[in-house]
Parts: C-alpha cells; sequence; structure tokens
C-alpha cells in the first residue's frame, strides 16, 4: 500500500499558529519577555492650590511588553483618561518627552475639580485589545481653593435706631470644608452668636459658606462699618468684607419753628419764620411750608451742614408781611423725609392792632424791660426822697424842741421914750436869748395873740461893701403893739446866752 498523500491544510497549518500566537503575547521566535517587570507610582497624596501645577510621577521598567501607558483618574467604568501616548491634552505634558520608562506628567492650572485619585496603567495588546497589565497603587490628589472674597449683604430697607437688623456674609467655590467667621463693628469683635452654614458647592470638590448676625443699631452708627472676616487653610491672610451701617440707618429730624421777632407783633411788620431740621439721615429731605393748611408758593432759602457724627442740620427761612388779615394764621414747617411720615412744627402770628386814638408807634417787646427799669429806678428814688424829707422834717421838729429860743421884746413906752419916739436915732431893740436844754428847766411858753397883736418880718439882704465882715438882719417892724411895754428882758443865767439886736423905729 502506499501511503496515503499529505493533507494540503495540514501543510498550510503552522503559520497562521504562529501568527495567532504572536497576537496572543505568546512567546514567539525572537521575542524577549522580561519576567521582572514592574511598574511605580510612589506618591499616595498630593495637595495642591489651586491654579498651580499639578506633577505626578510613574516609572516602568526596560524591556515591558508591548502596549501604551496611561493615566487614569479613577477606575471601573467612571474612569478618565488624563493621559496617553496618542492623542491631545493641551494641559497635561510630560516630565521627559518620548521615554520608554519615566511616564511622569505635568497638569497645569488644577481646578478643585481635578481633585480625585490617579492611577498610572500599563496595557498589554491582546485580540479583544488593550488590557491592563500593570498599574500603580494611586495618588489620592486634593486640590485646595481659596474663598471668593466675602460680600456683606444688609436689610432692603432703612431702619431707625433700636432696632435690630441681619446681615449676611457669603463667600464660596473653596476646598478644603473647614472655614470660619468673625464679624466685628469698627474692629472690634461682635458678642453676638452667627447662623454658619457649609453648603457643597456647584462643582465636586468646592463648598460655599453663608454667615448671619443680628445687630441693634444706635444713632451714632453713621460712620460704622460692619466687617465679615473669613479664615480658611489656603489663605495667609484672612479675607474681610465690609458694610457701611450708613446704607441701613435711618435717622428721623426733629423740627422747630422760630418766629423772630416774637409774637406780638405790629401791624405791616415784617417777621422772619425760620425752620431748624436738625439731626437727620440720609441727607435728601423736602420742606414745605404751609398757611393755614394750604401750602405757601414761595420760595424759601434752605442751607444744609454736617454735624461731626455725620449727621444733617437744614435751615428753611419764610418771610412774611404781618397785615392785618393774617392775624392768628398758623404756619407750618412741613417735613418729608426718606419717604417716611412727615414731621411737623407750627408757629401762630399774633398782631397787635392800633386803635385811632392810640399813638401810633407801639413799643417793641425788646424794649418793655428797659422801661420797667427805669420806672423802678424812679419810683425807688422817689421813695428815698420821700424817706429823706420825711427824717429832715422830724429832725427838725426835734430839734425844735431841744433848740434854743428867740424872743422878741418891744421896750416898754415910758416918759424918756416919748422923747425918744420924735427922735430918729432912737431904737427899738430885741433880744435874742439862747437857752441850753440841758441847764435849764422847759420853760413853757405861751403865745398871746390877739387882734391887736403885730408881727415882724426878718429879710436878709447882701452886705454893704464898706462892711466885709459883717452880716446883718433887718427887722423890719410893720406895726407896733398896742398893748403896755414891757421891760426888757433881764440877761438870763450866767450858762445863758443871749444876743440884743437894735433896730431902729420906723
Amino acid at each position: 500500500m502506499e501511503p496515503l498523500p499529505r493533507s494540503p491544510g495540514r501543510a498550510r497549518w503552522p503559520l497562521p499558529c504562529l501568527v495567532l500566537l504572536a497576537l496572543l503575547g505568546c512567546p514567539g521566535v525572537g521575542a524577549q519577555v522580561d519576567p521582572g517587570f514592574q511598574l511605580r507610582q510612589p506618591q499616595d497624596k498630593v495637595s495642591v492650590a489651586a491654579g498651580e501645577t499639578l506633577t505626578l510621577t510613574c516609572t516602568i521598567s526596560e524591556g515591558s511588553p508591548p502596549g501604551p501607558v496611561k493615566w487614569l483618574k479613577g477606575l471601573g467604568s467612571g474612569n478618565v483618561t488624563v493621559y496617553e501616548q496618542t492623542g491631545s491634552f493641551p494641559r497635561v505634558t510630560r516630565a521627559v518627552d518620548g521615554s520608554n520608562t519615566d511616564f511622569t506628567i505635568h497638569i497645569k492650572d488644577v481646578q478643585p475639580e481635578d481633585s480625585g485619585t490617579y492611577y498610572c496603567v500599563k496595557f498589554t495588546k491582546s485580540l479583544r485589545g488593550d488590557e491592563v497589565r500593570q498599574r500603580g497603587n494611586g495618588t489620592e490628589v486634593s486640590v485646595q481653593a481659596k474663598p471668593s472674597a466675602p460680600v456683606v449683604s444688609g436689610p432692603d430697607r432703612r431702619a431707625g435706631p433700636g432696632q435690630s437688623l441681619p446681615f449676611t456674609c457669603t463667600s464660596g467655590g473653596f476646598f478644603p470644608r473647614d472655614i470660619s467667621v468673625t464679624w466685628l463693628k469698627d474692629k472690634a469683635p461682635l458678642i453676638k452668636s452667627q447662623t454658619l452654614q457649609i453648603t457643597p458647592g456647584q462643582m465636586k470638590f468646592s463648598f460655599n459658606m453663608s454667615s448671619t448676625v443680628t445687630v441693634t443699631l444706635k444713632e451714632g452708627d453713621i460712620r460704622s462699618q460692619l466687617i465679615c472676616r473669613v479664615q480658611h487653610p489656603t489663605l495667609q491672610d484672612p479675607l474681610d468684607g465690609t458694610y457701611p451701617l450708613s446704607r441701613a440707618l435711618r435717622v428721623s429730624p426733629r423740627v422747630q419753628v422760630f418766629m423772630n421777632p416774637s409774637s406780638p407783633v405790629k401791624v405791616n411788620q415784617t417777621v422772619n419764620f425760620t425752620c431748624h431740621v436738625k439731626k437727620f439721615y440720609p441727607k435728601d429731605v423736602t420742606i414745605t411750608w404751609l398757611e393755614n393748611g394750604t401750602e405757601l408758593k414761595v420760595q424759601n432759602v434752605s442751607r444744609v451742614t454736617e454735624t461731626d457724627q455725620g449727621l444733617f442740620e437744614l435751615w428753611s427761612l419764610l418771610e412774611v408781611q404781618a397785615t392785618e388779615e393774617k392775624n392768628g394764621s398758623v404756619f407750618t414747617c412741613h417735613v418729608v423725609h426718606d419717604a417716611q411720615d412727615p414731621v411737623t412744627s407750627m408757629a401762630t402770628l399774633q398782631i397787635v392792632l392800633l386803635s385811632k386814638e392810640e399813638p401810633g408807634d407801639l413799643p417793641q417787646q425788646g424794649y418793655l424791660p428797659l422801661v420797667y427799669s427805669v420806672v423802678g429806678v424812679v419810683c425807688t428814688m422817689l421813695a428815698l426822697l420821700v424817706a429823706a424829707i420825711l427824717y429832715l422834717i422830724r429832725a427838725k421838729q426835734s430839734n425844735g424842741k431841744s433848740s434854743p429860743s428867740a424872743r422878741l421884746h418891744e421896750p416898754e413906752k415910758s416918759s424918756e421914750a416919748t422923747t425918744q419916739e420924735s427922735d430918729p436915732n432912737n431904737l427899738t431893740y430885741v433880744d435874742l436869748n439862747f437857752e441850753r436844754e440841758r441847764e435849764r428847766k422847759t420853760i413853757r411858753r405861751m403865745v398871746e395873740l390877739s387882734q391887736q397883736s403885730e408881727y415882724a418880718s426878718i429879710q436878709t439882704s447882701p452886705a454893704p461893701a464898706n462892711d466885709d465882715n459883717l452880716t446883718y438882719a433887718d427887722l423890719d417892724m410893720v406895726h407896733l403893739n398896742k398893748a403896755p411895754r414891757r421891760p426888757a428882758p433881764r440877761p438870763e443865767e450866767p450858762s445863758s446866752e443871749y444876743a440884743s439886736v437894735q433896730i431902729p423905729r420906723k
């Protein structure tokens, strides 16, 4: 028997088998496989600030089987390819370009969303595609993001002193989660509890925060500031957000009306009404003058000034002619501030109406104190004068009772007197007897008056030129007493003093 011929198919079998073995990575003719292949990823954890460059290290040993090396973020079906030898990755560059053993990469401008675990993986080729040959232990990357600048917001409407208002401070985009917030007023910490909320941000690995505090407003807070101070591990210095309390504060005005001159005033006199609007904030204010409830279409002169506390004051002037028709009119200063209820103050004009019999000009009320003063001084002087007169009268009366007395005696007519009557040189004399009250007893003097009594008058006149040192008195006897003459008085006791005056008879 002849042997069976070889099947053609058998003769061709060894070649396809060799190709298949090569595709499956099986050792073939000329293949060099290093049984000691190693992949090293030494970094366990890496922390980097947002915006900086992240470096991930990976090396493999030489003689590695065919297949790519890739960087993956995460494992499983949700992994993301960060870098591979083929393709375009703008943010990623290799540390050693073209190297077959060093696959260290640089990722620039990292953001919080770049946080995660990164793996360096070696793949080999197979009929089913690239298969994982070996992977590193993974590097956990955390990107620390700085919080955004804090923003402080206040209420929508202003409030007055004594009212409590909430203020909120917000900041976001930071990582890690740890953050602290401090509230201050004019650099002094507020000893009030705050409400702090930390929530996840829109992106993974980022957080947002919101802090709220309640503050009671004061009138002196016009120039005060509320400060929200944020501290985070990524910050060397804290971040401050400010809010001026003047944006939330409203101080209502005090209104007062003055008149110059004050009531009552004369007819047709010009009267100035001044409206003083003081201690208000903010600055905007509207002033309207009313007369008996009717708005006056006049242009008032006003000026605004600022106080040291930051409050404002305003003066508004209104001139009015005091006619008779305006007597009793009420002038009102109507102030509207910050869309609040109006604040008013008023003054009444009183006019003095003069009758025809009365003088045309009345003294100003400002002169009345002067008039009263003058009247008081005059009355005081009159009272002193009357008192002085009464004192002098009493002193005279007292002196009259105790002072020396003068008696006028007419000599008795006798035979010798008859001869003397015809003689022009014959004299009638008067004895002036001065008696001392202390040296004699009280003498009761009786004055007898009758229809036949006569009197003498004493006249004084300037002394003649030839008698420089003589003072004299003329006793002019108008009538002579018809009664019998009495003898001339004799000198009194030695202690008495008297004077005898001789007068020529007419």
